[in-house]
C-alpha cells in the first residue's frame, strides 16, 4: 500500500515536497506574526498543494509504507486529500493506529494563537461525556479561573441538562453543538445545570469569550501521617505552563513535600520539551544527569538524522534550566529529587503526558499510576505550515533512555508486562473537587502511598458519571510536538 502516483504536475520528476512548499492557490501576503518575516507564499495551484502533501507524507510520515494508494484528483481540497494520507492499520489492542486526533489540521493563525497564548474561544468549561448519543450524559470536569463559567459559579460536578431550551438527554444534536461550540466570540447561550449536591436545575446565560488557559491548578501540600504530599493538577503542555510549573515546584519544594501526586488525567499532551522539564523537576540531577529523556525514531528513510531540522538525532535531554517558553530562559529549575512519582491517569492522559511516565521509567524512577489505562500515543510530529494550513501527521516515535517506546495501547495502572505500572485502578470521582483528598483517584493514591495497597472500591462508579466518561478536548491538546 505504498503511496503512489503524483498529480500530472509532478509525474516522472525528481521533485521533493520542498519544491512544492508555499506554492499556494491563494498566497498569503504581509508579515507572519509568528516569525516576524514575510510569508514565503508564492502563486501556485491546488495541485501544487496536493503534491506537497503527497511527497511530504511519503518522505516523513512514520508509516509511509502503509498509506493506501490514492488519486489526488478524487479529493476537492488539500485538506480532504490530507485526511486520507494515513495508515488504516490497527494497534495490537485493536484501536486505530492513527486515529483522527493524531492526524489533523488547523488554520495556521489559529494554531499559533493557541500554542503561544493558551487562549481559546468559549466559556472555560471542560466537558466530560458519559454518552454522546441519546440518552446523553454530560458533566463539568473542570473550569478555567476567571472564565464565563467560573464567574457564573459553574464548577466541577455540575450536570448539564439543557442548552437554549434543548434537552441534553435526547435533544437535537445540532442545536446542542451550536451552544457547546460557539462559532464566534460574543455569542450568548442559555445553559441548564444541576449543581453538585443539588437536585434542582439552575439556568444561567453565558457569553462566549476569549478564555486564557490556566494549565497548572490546585497546587497544594497535603499533610499525612508520613509527611507532606504535594499535589497539582496539570492539564496542558502549552507555553504558559512553563512558568506555572516552575512556580508550583518551587512552592512544593519550599513546603518540604516528600512525595508528589501529579494529576494528568485530563492532560492530552503538548510541547515535549515541557514534559522533559517536568521530569527533571521531579527527579533532579541524580538519575537524569548524562541521560536522555526521549529520543526520536523516524521512519527507515531517516536513520540517524532528524529530517525536519536536518541535524543528527540526539536525545532530548532532561532540561535543567527553563527554555524560555514563559519562564525566564536559563533559570535553574527547582527540583524535588524524588525516586518515585505518583500520577493520576485516564484515557485522556496522552502523548507528552505519557512521555513523562516513560522518560522517568527510563532512568529508573518508579512511576505509580492511579486511574484507568492511558491513551497510548508514543508518537509525535513537527507541525508543518503550508499556505495557511498547519498539518499534523505522525513523524516519529519516542523512546526512553532504555530504548522503550512501545505503548500504543497505553500504560495500565496495576497492570503487568512492559506497559503495566504499579498502582491502582480507580474511577474519576466527579462528586469531589480536584485536589480534595477525598476525591476518588487522589484518595486512592494517598492510600496506596501509605500502605502499598489499593483501597477497596477504588474503581467505584459515580452516580452522575460512569467510569468510562471521556473528557472532550481539542485535537491540538491530545498530542506531543516539537517547537
Amino acid at each position: 500500500m505504498v503511496v503512489a502516483g503524483l498529480l500530472a504536475a509532478g509525474c516522472g520528476s525528481n521533485k521533493g515536497w520542498q519544491d512544492y512548499s508555499a506554492h499556494c492557490a491563494s498566497p498569503r501576503s504581509g508579515v507572519d506574526p509568528a516569525t516576524g518575516r514575510s510569508f514565503p507564499d508564492q502563486k501556485g495551484t491546488v495541485d501544487d498543494e496536493k503534491n506537497f502533501l503527497k511527497l511530504w507524507i511519503n518522505d516523513l510520515y512514520l508509516w509511509y509504507n502503509e498509506v493506501p494508494s490514492t488519486n489526488p484528483a478524487d479529493y476537492k481540497t488539500p485538506i480532504d486529500y490530507f485526511n486520507v494520507l494515513k495508515t488504516p492499520l490497527k494497534t495490537p489492542g485493536g484501536k486505530p493506529k492513527d486515529p483522527p486526533q493524531f492526524h489533523f489540521t488547523y488554520p495556521t493563525d489559529v494554531w499559533e494563537q493557541l500554542v503561544q497564548s493558551g487562549t481559546t474561544g468559549g466559556y472555560g468549561m471542560t466537558w466530560a461525556f458519559q454518552s454522546r448519543s441519546p440518552p446523553r450524559s454530560v458533566i463539568i470536569a473542570y473550569t478555567q479561573p476567571n472564565s464565563p463559567a467560573a464567574n457564573a459559579g459553574i464548577a466541577r460536578g455540575a450536570q448539564l441538562t439543557h442548552i437554549d431550551g434543548v434537552a441534553v438527554l435526547d435533544g437535537d444534536a445540532n442545536a446542542l453543538n451550536a451552544g457547546l461550540l460557539p462559532a464566534t466570540i460574543g455569542e450568548t447561550h442559555s445553559f441548564g445545570f444541576i449543581p453538585l449536591g443539588s437536585t434542582t436545575e439552575t439556568t444561567v446565560n453565558m457569553t462566549s469569550a476569549v478564555v486564557t488557559e490556566t494549565p497548572v491548578q490546585n497546587v497544594k501540600s497535603i499533610v499525612t501521617a508520613t509527611g507532606k504530599v504535594g499535589y497539582m493538577t496539570f492539564n496542558d503542555h502549552i507555553q504558559p505552563a512553563e512558568k506555572e510549573l516552575v512556580d508550583a515546584f518551587a512552592q512544593l519544594k519550599a513546603d518540604g513535600v516528600s512525595d508528589l501526586i501529579l494529576d494528568l488525567r485530563y492532560n492530552g499532551g503538548g510541547i515535549l520539551n515541557i514534559a522533559s522539564e517536568i521530569a527533571y523537576m521531579v527527579a533532579g540531577p541524580g538519575p537524569t544527569s548524562g541521560n536522555g529523556f526521549e529520543t526520536t525514531v523516524f521512519n527507515d528513510k531517516h536513520k540517524g538524522t532528524d529530517p525536519v531540522i536536518d541535524r543528527p538525532i540526539t536525545p532530548v535531554p532532561f532540561y535543567s534550566t527553563a527554555l524560555g517558553y514563559s519562564a525566564t530562559a536559563g533559570t535553574p529549575l527547582p527540583t524535588l529529587n524524588l525516586r518515585k512519582l505518583f500520577v493520576l491517569v485516564s484515557p485522556g492522559t496522552c502523548s507528552a503526558s505519557e512521555s513523562i511516565i516513560n522518560g522517568l521509567r527510563g532512568v529508573d524512577v518508579t512511576v505509580a499510576a492511579i486511574g484507568n489505562t492511558t491513551c497510548g500515543k508514543p508518537y509525535g510530529f513537527y507541525p508543518q505550515d503550508n499556505c495557511g494550513t498547519t498539518y499534523f501527521a505522525i513523524e516519529f516515535k519516542g523512546v526512553n533512555q532504555k530504548g522503550f517506546g512501545d505503548y500504543p495501547d497505553g500504560f495500565i495502572p496495576a497492570g503487568t508486562g512492559d506497559t503495566g505500572l504499579p498502582g491502582c485502578a480507580a474511577s474519576d470521582d466527579f462528586t469531589h473537587a480536584l485536589g480534595d483528598p477525598a476525591e476518588g483517584q487522589l484518595a486512592a493514591a494517598l492510600a496506596y502511598r501509605a500502605n502499598g495497597a489499593c483501597p477497596s472500591g477504588s474503581r467505584r462508579a459515580v452516580s452522575i458519571a460512569a467510569p468510562q466518561a471521556t473528557v472532550a478536548k481539542d485535537f491540538w491538546r491530545q498530542n506531543r510536538w516539537y517547537r
